[in-house]
């Protein structure tokens, strides 16, 4: 599903070597110290960011020169997604059309999505009479009703409380399970990893490396993960 091969991204003093697959419909963790270029490797995926030299296959599909809007991959940042002018209804419909002019079957895509993150009834409020996660569920409503096969969460639970993030996380996981998602998810919790991987992928030293298993991950001696952990050599 997500496959780089040989690539390099580079920006200035900073750069990024890839080189990696992950399968389709599987959830992959993305551990790491801050500005070891998580958040860069999502974007890199999701085309924000170009690559120097190499090659992203997104679906079986060489994505060069293909725009983000273009390519096979919703993505979900900590800042919610959502537009406060708009109602919940219309930042949910935004996925399915700019224009807001949805038929009939695209209104129910809505409903549905609505209905399955907790958000029924809610349709005319806005953001701001939301508390964090609801406006968080707007987000990963607005991703079910895109349906695409690649989620990208860029911590997106970090400014939620322990209780919440909990909830949130265990919602991710529910319709991950449901709709086949291939997700990788930026988190500072490596509990996340333990909670809910099928593979973790490590990012450190200038390099994003191939995923493993949570219990691979969480046995292993190598320095720079012991590191990590804050676990003695």
């Amino acid at each position: 599903m997500i496959k780089i091969q040989n690539a390099l991204y580079q920006l200035l003093d900073f750069s990024l070597q890839i080189d990696l697959e992950a399968e389709a419909g599987k959830f992959y963790v993305v551990l790491g110290t801050s500005g070891a270029g998580k958040s860069t490797l999502l974007s890199v995926i999701a085309g924000f960011e170009t690559l120097k030299f190499g090659t992203v296959f997104l679906d079986g599909k060489n994505m060069a020169n293909v725009p983000p809007a273009s390519r096979p991959v919703s993505m979900v940042f900590q800042d919610y997604n959502a537009f406060s002018h708009l109602t919940v209804w219309d930042n949910v419909a935004l996925g399915i059309s700019p224009s807001l002019k949805l038929s009939d079957a695209q209104s129910l895509q809505v409903v549905d999505a609505l209905q399955k993150v907790g958000l029924e009834g809610f349709e005319k409020r806005l953001p701001s009479e939301l508390s964090g996660g609801e406006r968080q569920r707007i987000a990963l409503a607005r991703v079910l009703v895109r349906n695409k096969p690649i989620l990208l969460l860029d911590e997106p639970f970090a400014a939620l409380d322990p209780a919440l993030r909990q909830e949130m996380l265990d919602l991710v996981v529910a319709l991950q399970r449901e709709q086949r998602l291939a997700i990788l998810m930026v988190t500072h919790q490596p509990q996340d990893a333990r909670d809910v991987a099928d593979g973790i992928i490590f990012v450190c030293e200038g390099k994003a490396h191939q995923p493993i298993s949570s219990k691979q991950f969480f046995t292993s001696n190598d320095p720079a993960i012991l590191k990590y952990l804050g676990r003695p050599r």
